[in-house]
């Protein structure tokens, strides 16, 4: 304990004093010529330098101090990733008030719950899709004095152009640069810098102020954990609404003057991975099962001896990477086999879908199935898996490309205290952990115990050498009607190991077995079924197709074989649907909303218990 301490003491020193805005200067002072922030732009990319980046983003400070923001105001924020996003939030830190990126999968009822509980005064919104989500709320918006959008400014004093914004900015810094000066230097590391908000699985989202020194704590912990090289390449595609996307692609870049690429849709990521081939890289799970399906189609259609040699390639990138674990050993035949391998062909492939240069690759936010953590590994990738919430400002267990555990989420970062309680819930105590939630004393209490304490709700375990694994949400075990505790994401888990199967969702709570709610992956099914001279008009005609349903049934075998007898799947149905955030069984980060799902397809669920068992 003593040493975890020493280490906190060290890197509370080494942020010491450090603000956002103090450390953007420093960059800018340093560095002003290297490329901070590219948007795609035809064939090609629009970039800003980190002193025009630094210039812009005090214009900005200074048409937001010009139109009424005063020091603490919060501002919200709601478009695609590009600099502009970062550009705006920087520019409200700068002028002294906070950023809040709102989750544009929200609905308008849960936008006017997030725009007056954060309180804000201004929105910057990307354009007319994201303003019709504001749309219906905005007569309930009294205290949002004025809308900027980046594109088609409708008329009314209310609404303002991105572009009059910046005209007001550089007139007024040019008048008083001062003023803005004086706004940033005022800024504290205790001050809030960004309010983010749950994705909320269950009810109205909850807001999460993060501090300056939040933020730098979880940037100096990265850091160490990463050994990245200044300079480096990276991609910014996930919201930033979420903690893992602004720490890595908007506070980390800052102290690595890292060059950020902006991917504005998900559907252009496998280009944008070929073009800026990055240096470091962040998946949720089904980031990662997509990108694998995708490539297992690919081979699919090679010849069968092409096929063969790369499944023994990827055998020897397995060997290689599993022998590697903490505790383990790349014996010399290890070694030369996953060379000559990396040689031929891996290293080929790695270049092809641009991660060639990749240093670090991880995941987050939930469980990667161990399969899909195996296929990379076969490619010579350690796709790692990191821990941690909003609420601690992201990670605050990891791994890391040196030391690592295939399968769990890592040893607590610098500095941070972890304990199991006697539930078997994780508990953390580090800089890392919010005050508390916005307005929310009683989830607070619930939150934070008295001895500083944050409760995580998942429930996990730790070995001898301090790797931890998280079993999952304490609130969602299933309980069995015989008393047995089942975690559904396991089975989940091992039932989306086949490429055909989407999305999975576990039930049996007080019921006598579990049961599964499956669906097909949208993008993988179809290339499937034409493979195999299957031919269909839809995705729902697919899924009752008897040869797709005799593949699925082979794929929740081979989970079952997985799996205890207490915890395989009985019965199953194949919806002929995928889930998505837009139709609301998935939350913005992509993770599945039980409760919508048990209430959706109740009578589904239902029928699988209906008649013997």
């Amino acid at each position: 304990m003593a040493e975890v301490l020493d280490v906190r003491t060290e890197i509370q020193r080494q942020i010491s004093g450090i603000t956002v805005c103090g450390q953007f200067a420093q960059a800018a002072e340093q560095h002003p010529d290297a490329p901070a922030y590219s948007d795609p732009d035809g064939d090609g990319w629009r970039t800003l330098t980190y002193a025009q980046a630094r210039q812009r983003v005090l214009e900005i400070a200074a048409g937001f101090a010009a139109l009424g923001l005063q020091p603490g105001d919060t501002v919200a924020l709601m478009m695609v990733n590009r600099s502009e996003h970062v550009l705006a939030d920087l520019g409200v830190v700068h002028a002294g008030g906070a950023g809040c990126t709102v989750y544009s999968t929200f609905a308008p009822e849960q936008i006017a719950f997030v725009a007056g509980d954060v309180g804000a005064k201004f929105a910057v919104l990307g354009g007319p899709a994201e303003l019709a989500r504001w749309q219906p709320v905005l007569e309930r918006l009294d205290g949002l004095r004025r809308i900027i959008m980046l594109e088609r400014a409708p008329d009314g004093e209310r609404f303002l152009a991105w572009t009059d914004l910046l005209r007001l900015g550089r007139e007024r810094l040019a008048a008083d640069p001062g003023q803005v000066e004086a706004r940033w230097r005022a800024v504290t590391p205790d001050d809030v810098v960004s309010v983010l908000y749950t994705s909320g699985t269950t009810g109205m989202p909850k807001g999460v102020p993060l501090t300056h020194t939040n933020v730098f704590y979880e940037v100096a912990s990265t850091d160490r954990l990463t050994s990245l090289p200044t300079h480096g390449t990276q991609i910014s595609y996930l919201t930033y609404a979420h903690i893992a996307e602004r720490v890595l692609s908007l506070y980390l870049p800052l102290v690595k003057t890292s060059h950020v690429h902006f991917c504005t849709d998900l559907a252009n990521l496998g280009a944008t991975l070929g073009q800026v081939r990055p240096m470091m890289f962040f998946g949720v799970p089904r980031v990662w099962e997509k990108m694998m399906a995708r490539l297992l189609a690919v081979l699919a259609t090679q010849p069968e001896e092409q096929q063969a040699a790369v499944r023994a390639a990827m055998k020897a990138g397995v060997a290689h990477v599993e022998a590697g674990q903490y505790g383990g050993t790349v014996t010399p035949e290890i070694q030369a086999a996953y060379d000559q391998a990396d040689a031929s062909l891996l290293s080929v492939v790695r270049g092809m879908i641009g991660f060639d240069r990749a240093q670090w690759t991880a995941t987050g936010a939930a469980p990667l199935p161990s399969e899909v953590q195996r296929f990379y590994a076969g490619l010579g990738l350690k796709v790692i898996d990191v821990y941690g919430m909003t609420e601690t400002t992201g990670a605050f267990t990891g791994n890391s490309p040196a030391c690592y555990r295939l399968g769990s989420v890592g040893r607590a970062e610098p500095g941070v205290e972890i304990r199991i309680a006697g539930d078997g819930e994780i508990l953390t105590r580090s800089p890392l952990n919010t005050a508390g939630y916005l307005n929310r004393p009683e989830a607070t209490a619930e939150l934070i115990d008295d001895d500083g304490w944050l409760h995580t709700g998942d429930i996990g375990t730790v070995d001898d050498d301090g790797f931890y694994r998280i079993v999952d949400r304490k609130k969602e075990l299933i309980i069995t009607a015989g008393g047995e505790n089942i975690s559904p994401a396991e089975i989940e888990n091992h039932l989306k190991e086949h490429v055909l199967i989407g999305q999975a969702l576990a039930y049996g709570d007080n019921r006598p077995h579990p049961v599964a709610v499956l669906t097909l992956d949208g993008e993988i099914a179809p290339g499937w079924a034409q493979a195999r001279g299957i031919t269909v008009s839809s995705l729902a005609e697919l899924a009752g197709h008897p040869e797709v349903l005799k593949e699925v049934e082979a794929a929740v075998e081979a989970a079952n074989a997985k799996l205890a007898r207490v915890q395989q799947v009985k019965k199953w149905a194949l919806l002929g649907s995928e889930w998505t955030a837009e139709t609301g069984e998935l939350t913005p980060s992509l993770k599945l909303k039980r409760r919508v799902v048990h209430a959706k397809y109740a009578d589904v669920i239902d029928g699988l218990y209906a008649g013997p068992g």
